[in-house]
């Protein structure tokens, strides 16, 4: 599969991940892969290749991005009737706006990253999927380390229209020759009235990524993001990650006729230190330099989106998005509101 993707009128630059930009990346390769085996038993798979897991906090294709992500990867997937295993070591494809995109393994030069890891998932409990799952980071220049955790999720079909999500997990090792101790967790908890024409469903949830209380010292207690779609989870308009910060969320969605959907969130969001940087989507991006002497509410957003299934082979979605500037902005500089609307027509065939 090739993918052509650019930006216009956009006074960014148009390097990819430049200065928060998408960037122009001129018809390339996106996926090549060989697979070797079943779907439904053992299956071997060599070559670039998207990798995702669970809800995709962690790991991830993101393909809300314009160039989306992938990996050159070895992967191994066995499953039975009750449970599945994936076993899998990757480098991640890094846009390049003037050359064939490359992961590490393929640039002599690079940094060397190796990403492997195992993902654990059971139905060994009718109303709920269990995963359990490890992996690991290597860079040069001192970065070596460890993610495990777990996610437990509720069945509405089995639960009388109850759901739930717990997942939690901890990080330990080197990152850039600093001894790396960092945790994250989500909770979600909702209801969806499947009785009524239009299946509205109200949930809950609050997500918490660890930050670092003391820069000056050689330990790092933030939180590393690794490769996740961040997209749907931390509000749409990409404004954070899964590392130093409290999300408290409120969603409603609703089905109005059969081929729409709408859906309305509301997020507050706190750093969870501002000795710490306020990390974008992308976990990298950083919104201000750390100010220790800033209070912590970084603001709140609204998000509304509307999905129409126009016929089998198009969808129809529009969105419009409003960022309310907390006491935090307010404290380290400009503190205007931001808005983000869009319209996308996503062509199935």
């Amino acid at each position: 599969q090739g993918q052509d993707a650019r930006e216009s009128f956009s006074q960014r630059p148009d390097i990819p991940l430049r200065s928060g930009a998408e960037g122009d990346d001129a018809f390339d390769l996106r996926l090549a892969s060989l697979a070797i085996g079943t779907s439904d038993h053992l299956r071997l798979t060599v070559g670039r290749q998207a990798l995702g897991f669970g809800d995709e906090r962690l790991v991830g294709p993101l393909e809300w991005l314009n160039f989306s992500r992938t990996f050159d990867a070895v992967t191994l997937r066995h499953t039975s009737r009750l449970w599945s295993i994936d076993a899998f070591t990757a480098s991640v494809v890094h846009p390049e706006r003037s050359r064939f995109n490359r992961s590490d393994w393929l640039d002599p030069d690079s940094r060397n990253q190796s990403f492997s890891g195992l993902y654990f998932s059971s139905r060994f409990l009718p109303f709920q999927a269990t995963d359990l799952y490890a992996f690991h980071l290597h860079e040069a220049h001192g970065t070596d380390f460890a993610t495990t955790g777990f996610r437990l999720k509720g069945d509405p079909l089995h639960l009388n229209g109850w759901d739930y999500t717990i997942e939690a997990t901890a990080q330990f090792g080197n990152l850039n020759g600093h001894s790396l101790a960092a945790a994250a967790h989500h909770l979600e908890g909702g209801y969806q009235w499947t009785q009524s024409p239009w299946k509205p469903r109200l949930a809950l949830e609050y997500s918490f990524g660890s930050g670092d209380r003391n820069p000056s010292d050689n330990r790092i207690t933030t939180f590393q993001n690794l490769f996740p779609t961040n997209h749907p989870p931390y509000g749409l308009m990409d404004l954070f990650s899964w590392q130093n910060q409290h999300n408290a969320v409120i969603r409603l969605a609703a089905h109005p006729h059969p081929k729409i959907k709408t859906t309305l969130d509301l997020h507050a969001f706190w750093l969870a230190s501002t000795a710490d940087a306020w990390y974008r989507a992308n976990g990298t991006s950083k919104v201000r330099t750390p100010d220790p002497d800033a209070r912590r509410f970084a603001g709140s957003e609204l998000d509304f989106t509307a999905s129409l299934k126009l016929n089998p082979h198009a969808d129809l979605l529009a969105g419009y998005s409003h960022f309310f500037a907390g006491s935090y902005l307010a404290d380290t500089g400009a503190h205007d509101d931001a808005h983000f609307g869009y319209l996308m027509i996503t062509l199935n065939y």
